[in-house]
């Protein structure tokens, strides 16, 4: 197996730029995929992470794994699900995890402290009950064994292909440059999507 170091939580909270119990959740969810798929946190696309949502749990996974948009080893699938895979590209195992229960779950109280703070007749006393219950809450999650936190599988997935660079072109509208395979054809002409004029008789 590979000894993986795991970048701290205080590398996500200066990317993120605060404690919460999303990038708490985010965290937890990267840190077990390292442990579990052998892997280190990547410098190309040996290592892959599907994600469900696009919440702060995200940032996250990109601090810890090196899975990025840019990298092409970051996917976004916007399903709204707190549901993560990972995949180790050189054992083309996987993972899939899915959040066990919800933050009210693990605290029932959070979500009306939440509200409190966030009211217009939100109090500074309010927003410092909020600040702590938050960090308590982050800091519960960071604590809680993997199976409580998360229902964890070993899946097969047809791994999607690397990432492929594209060739640039012009819009015959706007003028902008975008990827070829991204270009809609209307009436001869390359455009791009703002620019396309969608025809449907649904």
């Amino acid at each position: 197996m590979v000894e993986s170091k795991i970048i701290p939580f205080s590398e996500v909270t200066k990317f993120h730029g605060h404690v919460c119990p999303g990038s708490a959740i985010g965290y937890r969810a990267a840190e077990i995929a390292i442990k579990m798929l052998s892997s280190s946190r990547a410098e190309d696309e040996e290592f892959l992470a599907i994600v469900e949502n696009d919440s702060c749990s995200v940032d996250a996974i990109q601090v810890v794994t090196g899975c990025t948009f840019g990298k092409g080893n970051l996917i976004f699938k916007d399903y709204g699900k707190n549901v993560y895979t990972f995949v180790n590209r050189k054992t083309r195992d996987s993972i899939r995890l899915s959040l066990n229960m919800s933050i009210d779950e693990i605290d029932p109280e959070f979500s009306s402290i939440r509200k409190r703070a966030f009211s217009e007749s939100a109090t500074d006393k309010d927003r410092e009950k909020f600040d702590k219950q938050k960090n308590a809450l982050s800091e519960k999650i960071l604590d809680m064994d993997d199976e409580e936190i998360f229902k964890i599988d070993s899946v097969k997935i047809e791994i999607p292909e690397e990432a492929r660079i594209f060739k640039s072109v012009k819009c015959d509208k706007c003028g902008e440059y975008l990827a070829e395979h991204r270009a809609r054809v209307e009436n001869g002409e390359f455009v791009c999507i703002p620019c396309f004029d969608n025809y449907s008789r649904s």
